[in-house]
């Protein structure tokens, strides 16, 4: 016999259900888009043409010590070399973050039926993400910076994250790879200052990533929907502490060595900088605001947000 708290809950379930759009139809048009919008980097765009002289990297704006007493202090060359090395720096972390991504995706859909729309949009991103991270990688070798590796301590946190993850933490850990990265890149591709490259890379994903975004947004929806409660607390826990690795990792501190800055001193001043402070929850504030209204910002998983520094 059902009691009235278990009635209104399943109620309150099944309304929430109907507010979902279903799981095929969205699949369908995600690849439609596909079909219509997909790039193939090698052929798109002038990997030969040589970089242009006084053009950025990356938007000095974005650039984690500008606006701080050491970016004032630095020679104009300077500030374009720690420029060429922060877009290295992003885009290791994104062929980081992707090859997590393609895996956590292999998980999602192994139990799932291979002929289902949604398992082929599925195989369509992974196709994506390949790309995207032979992309960035043929970019970094451009620049001429080295590639940057996260920790030993975050890679194998990784290793965890990728073996444990409840199916709505991995999509929260889609979305927080992808979000912030993504808002930077719009920033990017329409500003002339930029190196075409780099403006032509960020436009490529960004178009591409809008329907990977929404793939993982509606699927994050119905997972805290239907998931059990053990299963949201723990995605809470688990995407407050991989927005606090995220943070730590968003820009390696071997950048400021490389252009010969005292590293120590250059942390010391982003982590204490308003303006990146700012950049980092702008960034982030689409995500976090989208979070929230799906019930994940709550308890420890909120706090440790907050530690992260993303969510204002």
């Amino acid at each position: 016999m059902t009691t009235t708290a278990e009635a209104g809950a399943l109620t309150g379930v099944s309304d929430a259900l109907g507010l979902l759009k279903d799981r095929e139809q969205v699949a369908e048009r995600l690849l439609e888009a596909s079909a219509r919008h997909s790039f193939d980097p090698d052929r798109e765009l002038d990997w030969d043409a040589p970089a242009e002289p006084g053009k950025w990297f990356w938007p000095p704006e974005l650039v984690s010590l500008y606006d701080t007493p050491m970016w004032h202090r630095m020679p104009e060359d300077q500030r374009h070399e720690l420029a060429r090395h922060e877009a290295a720096s992003l885009a290791s972390l994104g062929i980081w973050f992707e090859i997590i991504l393609m895996q956590l995706l292999v998980r999602h859909i192994y139990d799932k039926s291979v002929t289902s729309s949604h398992v082929r949009y599925a195989l369509t991103e992974i196709a994506d993400e390949c790309r995207h991270s032979m992309m960035f990688a043929r970019m970094i070798k451009k620049a001429g910076a080295p590639p940057y590796h996260v920790t030993r301590v975050h890679h194998n946190l990784a290793r965890v994250l990728k073996t444990v993850s409840t199916t709505p933490g991995s999509f929260a850990c889609t979305l927080l790879g992808e979000e912030i990265l993504d808002w930077m890149q719009r920033l990017t591709f329409p500003d002339e200052r930029v190196q075409p490259l780099v403006r032509g890379v960020t436009r490529i994903h960004v178009v591409e990533e809008a329907r990977h975004v929404r793939y993982a947004r509606e699927e994050l929806r119905r997972q805290m929907v239907t998931a059990p409660r053990w299963e949201r607390e723990l995605t809470r826990i688990s995407s407050g502490e991989a927005a606090r690795v995220f943070s730590l990792a968003f820009v390696n501190p071997e950048v400021y060595s490389n252009v010969g800055l005292d590293r120590r001193a250059a942390v010391a001043q982003v982590r204490a900088s308003a303006h990146r402070r700012e950049v980092m929850q702008t960034g982030a504030r689409r995500l976090t605001d989208f979070l929230d209204d799906v019930g994940l910002l709550r308890g420890v998983g909120r706090r440790l947000w907050r530690s992260s520094g993303l969510l204002a």
